[in-house]
């Protein structure tokens, strides 16, 4: 089944299906099944077309996905424009909001990259690389 261009798991509740749907979450789950005066303890499965027409219509009155993810990617794009430090730490790829990278912020950061030395040998076949490459030019 599909709503607002997002197919919706059958097998779950309706209160949980909605929120596949980009800018639904959790709690405009709830706002949204009792304006469209739906059931939420019903699997997605067993909807009528009349819930599904009524659904489609309030989640009409929603932001959601490309409208969603378009306004979001425009106010990253102003903040990196003006030079804020919120648009300087988007760009970076480091946590926006004030959390510690020290010790955290995998997630953000990516996988852990370890700097150190390295041997005289690996040094030596890369100086000989850059040699080569610089005089093949």
């Amino acid at each position: 089944m599909r709503i607002s261009g997002v197919t919706i798991p059958d097998e779950k509740r309706v209160d949980i299906a909605l929120s596949y749907i980009y800018g639904i979450g959790r709690s405009n789950v709830l706002e949204v099944l009792k304006k469209a005066d739906v059931v939420g303890d019903k699997r997605a499965k067993t909807l009528t077309e009349e819930e599904i027409k009524r659904l489609t219509k309030v989640l009409e009155t929603y932001k959601i996905e490309g409208d969603l993810r378009a306004e979001i990617a425009g106010n990253i794009r102003r903040l990196r424009e003006i030079g804020s430090y919120r648009g300087m730490r988007h760009a970076h790829g480091l946590p926006v909001r004030g959390q510690r990278t020290r010790s955290n912020a995998r997630t953000k950061r990516g996988k852990k990259v370890t700097i150190g030395a390295i041997k005289k040998e690996v040094m030596a076949k890369q100086e000989q690389a850059q040699k080569a490459k610089a005089s093949g030019k």
